[in-house]
């Protein structure tokens, strides 16, 4: 699989990340890197344990990632998810996250194919 083709699986936007990034070899390079982010974990436990300031710091870095990755789908997601966790007030954000968890394992998934 090559990194254009783990985009296409991932749903990202390749031919953006690749205007900004010069090379495939260098989006390669950065998109293996979010294999080892831990702001999905951190998101996760956050809202687990009710701690919404951690849970909105932890979509908000979700969010930028993604959107210098070309990640655009999972960053619009955690763009919302951070606007609704802005006020820091407690919140359903189980549908939402199901839809975040959706899309990270398609990324998480088509990068560990790409990297076989």
């Amino acid at each position: 699989m090559t990194i254009r083709e783990c985009y296409i699986a991932a749903d990202g936007d390749f031919e953006d990340v690749l205007r900004r990034f010069m090379s495939e070899e260098r989006v390669a390079k950065f998109a293996v890197k979010f294999l080892k982010d831990n702001s999905f974990s951190n998101l996760t436990e956050a809202l687990a344990a009710g701690d919404l300031q951690e849970a909105f710091r932890a979509a908000h870095t979700l969010k930028g990632l993604c959107f210098n990755l070309g990640f655009n789908k999972l960053g619009e997601l955690a763009s919302a998810l951070t606007e609704i966790l802005r006020p820091l007030e407690p919140v359903d954000t189980s549908d939402l996250m199901n839809s975040i968890t959706e899309a990270y394992c398609k990324i998480v998934d088509a990068l560990n194919r790409f990297q076989c």
